[in-house]
């Protein structure tokens, strides 16, 4: 066992906790499962072999590959090409490691490799040695699929939402916070990352952060994120952003907007500001879906966490509204909830669809108590482990379903058509962005 893997078992009797689950609102039938334990993912290759591989997307056509190394003289190279066994091209990149008290980090790479064509299949190699790796790249054009999952965590139930997730393929996975669940254990963020690797190495995840990610201390480490920001960049210079911590970026006819619930917001932010910028240069004959992703929800009928995110949606919900954000995902709370479209907390056809779904598989257990009576602007809620899947057929069409762990087995427990807004009669004479209205659009909410 390597010098990570006994660290793994030093911590992770720190977190060997578990929460009964009580059945809670919407399908009667459903027994719910009991909890499941911690799980800790230890490296068993050579000190020069990758781990933790994991891709990102990087402008249209470019993909960011990056991995970590124990042996400190690996190059950052990676060679790739369409057949396996044979590398085409290679690129060079960067590398980074950081300390974290007692901690120090392997050499963790980064290297842009591409252009890439768009739906092909390329295969990969780290370092110039080591396993051969594939993945897929997005299509260029409708209809493409996205899986989001939050808060997910390295448990065994972490482990099901993988299983479930990787049964049925999908171009793009996005996770709007709260991943590793480290907590300033280190160890646990190598863990995650050999957990998530046959997954994150074959299709893009795109993240951002979550309070778990924070990991600030005061003087020594006061500003945070020191983990997730070496380990898990994103593209936020191609969108104009300052800020590891949100972004944007374009696939396929979305326009996809990351915020941070934990960096600054108010409207003199940097944040904020890059916000507006950035809607302000939305194309919606180019994408005509525009989605957003946050850590803590603006809307929750969910007794936890209650009104963390309200600060935030009043500095820039009416950005998003006036803007014609399609839907609004979110983590945080460990439960899944979809709301109608809604704005300033009323129900409106021209604001975005909110859906909490921070259930991934994180090892605090799911929030279990909603209010009663059911607000009217939430259609459907559920204290379950699960993930969500975005298939979005055109630029008119998409439709959203809520697969919820069930054992061996994923169930569609909740799904919905959506119409974009981009094509709303209603919406596109009150809007700020330039959209062609179509009468027959209708949500199926």
């Amino acid at each position: 066992m390597d010098r990570h893997g006994r660290l793994l078992q030093l911590f992770s009797y720190l977190l060997l906790s578990a929460r009964l689950f009580i059945h809670t609102y919407s399908d009667e039938d459903f027994i719910r499962q009991p909890p499941r334990q911690l799980i800790l993912t230890s490296h068993h290759g050579k000190d020069s072999d990758p781990q933790q591989v994991h891709i990102s997307l990087v402008g249209k056509d470019h993909m960011k590959i990056s991995w970590v190394t124990s042996h400190e003289h690996v190059k950052s190279m990676v060679e790739y090409g369409k057949t396996p066994g044979i590398y085409e091209a290679s690129a060079t990149g960067e590398h980074t490691s950081y300390q974290y008290f007692l901690y120090r980090s392997g050499k963790i790479h980064h290297v842009t490799i591409g252009p890439l064509d768009p739906k092909t299949t390329y295969y990969y190699r780290c370092g110039g040695s080591g396993p051969e790796f594939k993945l897929r790249t997005p299509p260029s054009a409708f209809p493409i699929e996205f899986v989001v999952a939050g808060d997910l965590g390295q448990t065994e139930w972490t482990a099901s939402t993988l299983t479930h997730i990787g049964a049925k393929d999908y171009d793009v996975l996005l996770l709007p916070g709260d991943l590793s669940y480290a907590d300033a254990q280190q160890p646990l963020w190598d863990s995650f990352g050999r957990l998530v690797e046959p997954y994150a190495s074959q299709r893009p995840w795109m993240v951002t952060q979550g309070n778990h990610e924070i990991e600030s201390f005061p003087i020594i480490f006061p500003r945070g994120f020191k983990a997730f920001n070496s380990r898990w960049q994103m593209p936020y210079q191609q969108s104009g952003s300052k800020s590891n911590l949100y972004y944007s970026f374009d696939v396929s006819g979305a326009h996809i907007i990351m915020l941070g619930s934990y960096t600054d917001f108010d409207a003199n932010s940097d944040q904020y500001k890059w916000l507006r910028a950035d809607l302000a240069k939305v194309d919606k004959s180019k994408t005509p879906w525009t989605i957003v992703l946050i850590h803590a929800p603006w809307y929750s009928s969910n007794t936890a966490h209650k009104g963390e995110g309200e600060s935030m949606r009043l500095a820039m919900e009416e950005m998003l509204y006036t803007a014609g954000i399609d839907i609004v995902f979110a983590g945080h709370v460990h439960a899944y909830e979809r709301f109608t479209r809604v704005y300033d907390k009323k129900a409106d056809q021209c604001g975005p669809v909110h859906v909490t779904i921070g259930d991934g598989g994180n090892r605090e257990g799911l929030a279990m108590l909603f209010e009663k009576p059911r607000p009217s602007i939430s259609v459907y809620r559920e204290a379950s482990f699960g993930h969500g899947r975005l298939r979005i057929l055109n630029q008119t069409h998409a439709h959203w379903s809520w697969q919820r762990n069930n054992d061996s087995n994923s169930f569609a427990a909740d799904e919905v058509w959506l119409s974009s807004l981009s094509y709303s009669h209603a919406c596109c004479k009150n809007s700020s962005f330039e959209c062609t209205p179509l009468t027959t659009q209708n949500d199926e909410l």
